[in-house]
């Protein structure tokens, strides 16, 4: 009975210590997508952030402003705004992660967010802090 206390005194012992370790180094795993967004000029920047939007099932008629938001745990926020024809005008989160791959959000789902959510778990809002060179609406 000694031996069963102790075995299960010290297994319980580890329970509950789940930090990384001190001094622990974090590597940023990034795609060559991620970095080509970074260096397109806002048409082509449109362009890309336009097929996300398609190629996860929504609409965007056209992009009239869109730039990069800032990083959120491995992925690159990005955010468009688009107008239609007929409609209100949505603004798109567009995240790139370093598998190549995009997850989009729809910015008014951000903002309302989730109130059981913690601090690291809810998602920036959709504020552009870097626009790229050039023009949405002009081709040259």
């Amino acid at each position: 009975m000694r031996r069963f206390l102790l075995l299960t005194v010290l297994a319980l012992s580890g329970c509950g210590d789940n930090g990384p370790p001190p001094n622990q180094t974090k590597i940023k795993v990034t795609s060559t997508e991620q970095q080509q967004l970074h260096k397109l000029d806002a048409f082509n920047l449109a362009i890309g952030l336009k097929h996300a939007i398609y190629d996860a099932g929504y609409t965007c008629k056209r992009v009239t402003d869109a730039g990069f938001v800032g990083e959120w745990k491995n992925l690159d926020m990005w955010a468009a705004h688009c107008v239609y024809d007929k409609g209100t005008p949505r603004d798109w989160a567009i995240f790139a992660g370093p598998d190549g791959s995009a997850q989009v959000r729809d910015c008014a789902d951000i903002k309302t967010g989730n109130a059981q959510l913690s601090a690291d778990q809810k998602l920036p809002e959709c504020v552009i802090k870097q626009r790229p060179k050039g023009s949405f609406t002009n081709f040259k």
